[in-house]
């Protein structure tokens, strides 16, 4: 699949459209149309079709309007994908007070970030080096670096931190999400899956060459069902990380 990337649109239009400082329109335009209406229109869209699907002309369908009448809220496709970047990144719940300190903070936003990828899968394939610059995407990044201020860490470590745990929840997500999605692309189950290979496999695998692929191989298959478990894989890693993170902050605070 074909990857988007964010911060493609006109700077001006873009920023002004995600921090609603100008809402454009005309005579021309729709009475019953909006900037937030087109935005909740291409969600669903993608949503429902995958981001492939996504373009102007598919979102007017949606809304049952000429695809011409978009273009007076939205210049194009690119700003309407920051639009919906940002939209979505106001949903997580984010409380204010959370008992636990940093690691239970940042294994919410783990957490969180995991949830939205499912309830938006067509995420996984916007590339975001260049975040579109609205005001739920500052206010995840604001509560994030809150997570880990005042921990002993630098300004950079903080940042490295959250983009850390974000990279990681991304990978995750995108494979767990690529795994949903086999069954449905491929009419196998991955126990059908094995069980067509396994006969095969058995022929060909010599376990006395590859002696630890054959025994943890056959561990994993047994305890997960399936040569990847996404959600055992998730939480495994998300606890490294954190480890990782603890390790860190220990050189920092014992200095």
């Amino acid at each position: 699949m074909t990857t988007e990337y964010t911060g493609a649109g006109d700077p001006a239009r873009s920023l002004a459209l995600l921090w609603r400082t100008r809402e454009k329109s005309s005579r021309k335009g729709r009475p019953d149309l909006s900037v937030d209406r087109i935005v909740r229109a291409a969600i669903d869209v993608a949503d429902t079709h995958g981001l492939a699907a996504l373009s102007m002309r598919r979102v007017a369908e949606h809304l049952g309007v000429g695809t011409m009448s978009l273009y007076t809220y939205v210049p194009g496709k690119a700003e309407l994908l920051d639009l919906m970047l940002d939209s979505v990144y106001g949903e997580p719940d984010r409380p204010a007070d959370v008992e636990g300190g940093w690691r239970v903070r940042l294994e919410l936003i783990a957490r969180e970030k995991w949830a939205l990828y499912q309830r938006h899968p067509w995420m996984l394939h916007v590339a975001t080096s260049r975040p579109p610059l609205g005001p739920n995407t500052t206010t995840a990044y604001e509560y994030e670096l809150g997570a880990v201020d005042g921990i002993g860490l630098t300004d950079l470590e903080m940042d490295s931190v959250v983009t850390l745990v974000s990279g990681y929840v991304h990978g995750a997500a995108r494979g767990a999400i690529e795994a949903a999605q086999a069954e449905q692309r491929t009419g196998m189950t991955d126990e059908q899956w094995w069980w067509a290979h396994a006969p095969y496999l058995g022929k060909v695998m010599d376990a006395e060459r590859f002696p630890l692929s054959a025994r943890v191989g056959t561990a994993a298959g047994e305890a997960y069902g399936a040569a990847y478990a996404p959600g055992q894989s998730f939480e495994f890693g998300l606890s490294r990380i954190l480890d990782g993170i603890e390790t860190l902050i220990k050189t920092r605070t014992s200095t």
